[in-house]
C-alpha cells in the first residue's frame, strides 16, 4: 500500500501554516501505514479539528479505532480544554490566597496562545515522553507539534527556581511557573524523543508558494538550533494545468513553479514529497487512501456542482465605497498567515487613496514591493498615501531590553536566562507590536488608517484596564503607556475602526477565522465583515481539476451564509491580490445555502 513518507519512524510529527493540509497529509500518512499492517495512533490537536468529518467517525480524547482502516485508531487533543484543565493546575492553588480581581487577572493571562501551547504539549508529553502509554502502536502520527518556543522554554529547569524566587508574581508567558515544576521529568523525556532522529521525524507541510515555503524555512532553522535534525517537507497543492487552453490554469501553474525554482536553501536539501492538486475534496478514506498514491491519476470522482442559491457576495470595491463615505477611521485585516490579508490591506488603501482620501498604510510584511504596488495602484493620488512598517523584530527588541532592563535588573544569570527566554516567546512580540500600533492607531481620527496584521483578542483583554495589563504580563514594573489606554476604546468603537476578518474558501483557514471571530467577541470587538480571498467560485475556469475544486468550495462557503453580515469574495488571481485585475470575467458565484 502506497503512503507519503517512506522508511517512517516510529513517531512522526506533522507542522505547518493552518490550511496547508498538514492534517491530510497526517492522516493519508497514517492510513498507508495501517494498510501496510501497521499498528497506527493517529493524534490531532488542532483546535478547528475536522478530523472525525475526515475519517468518517466521532473522536474523543482516548484512542478510537476507525473501522474502515483496520490498525488505524485515532484521539482528538482538544487543546481548549487542555488549556482549561492547565489554567485550573496552576491557579488552583491560589485561589484562597488571592483576592478574586487576582484570579481573574491570572486566568485571563493564561488565556492566551502560550497557554494553549504548552497544555497541548502536555498532552503530547504523555503520548511522547512515556512509551508504556502507546506501547500497543508500532507508530504515533502527530498532527501539529510543540514550537521552537516551547522547546527552548522546557529546557530551561534550571533556572526555574531562582526565576520564580526573584520574579514578580513567578510568571512567564505560561503563567505560575510552580505549575511546570511537576512536568520536569516528562517534559525531557519528550525533547529527547524529539531530537532522537532513530525515532522521530518532523514534517514540515508548505504550500508551493514563496510565503508558505518562507514560512516552512523559518520552521526548519528554529528547530535546526534545537538538535531537531530528522525534517522532512511536503509540498502540498502543486498543480500543473490539465487544459492549456484555460489561462488561469496556466497561471496557477506559472506561480507555483516559480515558488519552487526559488526554494529556500536549506528547504532544498530536505527529502521532498510533492502532493498534486487534487479534484476533490480530502474527506473520507477513499480520499485519504487517493492522496498518497503514487500516480497522479485519481479514481476518486469529484462531488457535482452547486446547484443552488446565488451566493451574495459583496464586491470589495462597494465595501470601499462604504467605508469611504466614513471620511476617517482605522480598518484592521486580520487573518491567520497565508490567506492574502497584508494585500487586501494594500488594495483597500490603495483605492482610499484613489478617492482623494488621506491613507495610512501599516504594514508587518516585510515584503518591500506590497508598499511599492500599494502606491503604484494609488496612482496620481499617491502623495495622499503614506506608507509605513512595523517592524515586530525591531519593536521586540526594543520592548525585551526595555523589560530587562527594569525587570530584570534584579535577577540573577540564571533568572535573567529564562526570562530572556521568556520574552521570546509569541506574548512578547503581540504586545511590543500592539504598543507600536498605538500610536498609528491614534491618527484614525482625522484619516484612513489601514492596519494589516492586528493584534489578536487575547492581547486585546490583556491590556484591557491597569489590573488586566498586569504590569505587561508582570514583566515592566511601570504602567501602561497613555496610548494604550485609548486605543482598546478606539477598537471597539465600530464608527472608529472596521475589522476586516481574511481567509480562503477552505475548512480550516474559515474555522481559525471563526475562532479569532470568537476571541475579538471576548474583547468587545465585532468583525464589519469577512473577505475570503483567492477563491475560484467567481472565475470561468474550463480545466477538470480547477473546477472540481470550485464546486467544493461551495461546501465551506455554505458556512459563512448567515455567519457574517458582509461577505467579500475576492477570486484567485495570477500574482499578488493587490496586483490589478481580475484575471478571467468572473461567473455569478454560486453556494448551496
Amino acid at each position: 500500500m502506497a503512503t507519503l513518507i517512506t522508511a517512517p519512524t516510529r513517531v512522526l510529527f506533522f507542522t505547518g501554516k493552518g490550511g496547508v493540509g498538514k492534517t491530510s497529509a497526517a492522516c493519508a500518512t497514517a492510513i498507508g501505514l495501517a494498510d501496510a499492517g501497521s499498528r497506527v495512533l493517529l493524534v490531532s490537536t488542532d483546535p478547528a479539528s475536522n478530523l472525525d468529518e475526515v475519517l468518517g467517525v466521532p473522536l474523543t480524547s482516548a484512542p478510537t479505532p476507525i473501522p474502515a482502516v483496520p490498525g488505524l485508531a485515532a484521539l482528538n487533543i482538544d487543546p481548549e480544554r487542555a488549556a482549561h484543565a492547565y489554567r485550573e493546575r496552576v491557579v488552583g492553588p491560589y485561589r484562597a490566597a488571592l483576592p478574586a480581581a487576582a484570579i481573574a487577572s491570572m486566568e485571563e493571562q493564561l488565556s492566551g496562545a502560550c497557554t494553549v501551547e504548552i497544555a497541548a504539549f502536555d498532552e503530547f508529553s504523555k503520548l511522547l515522553g512515556d512509551p508504556t502509554v502507546t506501547a500497543g502502536f508500532d507508530h504515533v502520527v502527530f498532527d501539529t507539534a510543540p514550537t521552537g518556543h516551547t522547546l527552548r522554554l522546557l529546557e530551561l529547569p534550571a533556572a526555574w527556581t531562582s526565576f520564580i524566587d526573584a520574579n514578580v508574581g513567578g510568571t512567564s508567558c505560561l503563567g505560575p511557573l510552580a505549575g511546570l515544576a511537576a512536568q520536569q521529568a516528562l517534559y525531557a523525556a519528550s525533547n529527547a524523543a524529539l531530537r532522537d532522529a532513530a525515532q522521530t521525524t518532523l514534517v514540515l507541510v508548505a504550500r508551493p508558494d514563496r510565503a508558505s515555503l518562507t514560512e516552512a524555512e523559518r520552521t526548519r532553522a528554529e528547530l535546526a538550533l534545537l538538535g531537531v535534525a530528522n525534517v522532512r517537507l511536503i509540498v502540498n497543492g502543486v498543480f500543473r494545468a490539465r487544459d492549456v487552453d484555460d489561462p488561469i490554469a496556466v497561471a496557477m501553474a506559472a506561480r507555483g513553479r516559480a515558488a519552487l525554482d526559488v526554494l529556500p536553501p536549506g528547504l532544498r536539501d530536505l527529502p521532498r514529497i510533492d502532493v498534486p492538486l487534487l479534484p476533490f475534496g480530502l474527506v473520507g478514506i477513499a480520499a485519504l487512501r487517493a492522496m498518497g498514491a503514487p500516480s497522479d491519476t485519481r479514481d476518486v470522482a469529484p462531488a457535482p456542482p452547486a446547484t443552488a442559491d446565488h451566493f451574495d457576495g459583496v464586491p470589495l470595491d462597494a465595501l470601499i465605497d462604504e467605508l469611504a463615505r466614513r471620511g476617517a477611521g482605522v480598518i484592521m485585516t486580520m487573518g491567520k498567515g497565508g490567506v492574502g490579508k497584508t494585500t487586501v490591506a494594500a488594495r483597500i488603501a490603495s483605492a482610499l487613496a484613489r478617492r482623494g482620501l488621506a491613507v495610512t498604510l501599516t504594514t508587518t510584511d516585510p515584503a518591500a514591493h506590497v508598499a511599492e504596488a500599494a502606491r503604484e495602484l494609488a496612482g496620481g493620488r499617491a502623495s495622499t498615501l503614506v506608507v509605513t512598517r512595523i517592524d515586530p523584530a525591531v519593536e521586540t527588541r526594543r520592548y525585551t531590553a526595555e523589560v530587562l532592563a527594569t525587570a530584570g535588573a534584579a535577577l540573577d544569570a540564571p533568572g535573567q536566562a529564562l526570562l530572556e527566554e521568556d520574552l521570546r516567546s509569541p506574548c512578547t512580540e503581540e504586545i511590543a507590536v500592539f504598543r507600536a500600533f498605538a500610536e498609528t492607531v491614534a491618527q484614525g481620527a482625522d484619516r484612513f488608517v489601514v492596519i494589516d496584521t492586528a493584534p489578536t483578542g487575547h492581547t486585546l483583554l490583556l491590556l484591557d484596564a491597569a489590573e488586566a495589563y498586569h504590569r505587561e504580563v508582570l514583566r515592566k514594573p511601570s504602567g501602561s503607556p497613555v496610548a494604550v489606554q485609548q486605543l482598546l476604546p478606539r477598537l471597539r468603537d465600530p464608527a472608529f475602526t472596521h475589522v476586516l476578518l481574511v481567509t480562503l474558501p477552505e475548512a480550516t483557514p474559515i474555522h481559525e477565522a471563526m475562532q479569532l471571530e470568537r476571541d475579538l467577541a471576548r474583547a468587545g470587538i465585532r468583525p464589519f465583515a469577512w473577505v475570503v480571498n483567492q477563491s475560484l467560485t467567481p472565475l470561468a475556469v474550463t480545466d477538470p481539476v480547477l473546477r472540481a475544486r470550485q464546486a467544493h468550495e461551495a461546501t465551506h462557503l455554505r458556512e459563512l451564509v448567515g455567519h457574517a453580515a458582509r461577505v467579500v469574495l475576492e477570486p484567485w488571481t495570477a500574482g499578488p491580490a493587490i496586483a490589478g485585475a481580475t484575471p478571467a470575467p468572473p461567473e455569478p458565484a454560486h453556494v448551496a445555502r
